[in-house]
């Protein structure tokens, strides 16, 4: 069990910073291109508040929240400490993502772990859950993984309960795990002639949408020699998850799960995801800043 919580929220988010095929209204536009998508304002409120709910309803306390060097627009919502600020019975602190030299933007999100456990060294000896800003994802989801026995686990989800085009889907790395759940490969974009080898026992196609718990002190080395993707220039944590369970093949287990994650990819999904809160309203019970 852990109540540790990194939120990664220090991405270039160049998706979505491209035109939108649908009407927004010029703030949104500006806030789009301008802020961390979990700065987008949501029913008046950011996108990370409701994430932020969820986590605090599952249980979790201590959260640190991954920033780039323009993220001080995040310390007039959650507090201006670098540690330990107050927000409604969570303690929120800050991992500074720096930029290495001869990069112009972060180096991705297994850099974002790696200096967030060298900020935070307690991390290094502790289990911990990761999640991305920009999905939304549930107290269940959460629950499940602060609570797991396995001090290394992810949630699997059932690809089918993912409420988005079928053409999005099908870019989803499908993860491939063996009989008893435990992870064996991420496979990035399969041909549709390999696609059917990767159901699972319950026949079917699982995707993670990166929300991870890991033990600090078996996975901290992986993020310290995670190699570089050799397309997308960064160090990716599927990468250095990948490393772990070559090291240790029954390390990480899947944790299925059958339902939707809503997302901030793009410009066009603000609108959806406002569609997907007036539907399944979130009462925050927070008072506005």
């Amino acid at each position: 069990m852990t109540n540790h919580l990194i939120i990664l929220a220090g991405g270039a988010s160049s998706r979505m910073k491209k035109p939108s095929l649908l009407q927004l209204s010029e703030d949104l536009i500006h806030q789009a291109n301008s802020r961390s998508k979990a700065l987008i304002l949501l029913n008046d409120r950011p996108m990370l508040d409701y994430v932020l709910y969820n986590a605090q309803q599952a249980g979790f306390q201590n959260i640190y929240i991954v920033i780039g060097k323009e993220g001080e627009l995040f310390k007039t919502y959650y507090g201006e400490e670098r540690t330990e600020n107050q927000f409604h019975g969570l303690s929120i602190s800050y991992v500074n993502q720096h930029i290495h030299e001869g990069r112009i933007k972060p180096f991705g999100t297994a850099d974002a772990v790696c200096q967030s456990l060298e900020q935070y060294p307690e991390l290094q000896e502790n289990e911990f859950v990761v999640c991305n800003c920009d999905n939304l994802y549930s107290v269940k989801a959460f629950e499940i993984l602060r609570k797991s026995k396995h001090t290394n686990a992810f949630i699997n989800y059932d690809r089918d309960a993912l409420e988005y085009s079928q053409d999005r889907i099908e870019r989803f790395a499908l993860t491939k795990v063996d009989s008893d759940n435990y992870l064996q490969d991420i496979v990035e974009k399969p041909s549709k002639s390999e696609t059917e080898k990767y159901k699972d026992k319950d026949g079917k196609f699982r995707v993670s949408m990166n929300v991870f718990k890991f033990d600090g002190t078996l996975f901290y080395p992986f993020l310290q020699t995670c190699v570089i993707h050799p397309v997308r220039n960064e160090k990716e944590l599927p990468s250095a998850l990948l490393e772990m369970i070559r090291a240790y093949p029954t390390s990480t287990a899947g944790i299925p799960l059958s339902e939707h994650v809503p997302d901030l990819t793009g410009k066009d999904d603000i609108l959806i995801m406002n569609e997907y809160l007036a539907q399944h309203p979130v009462n925050l019970h927070w008072p506005k800043n």
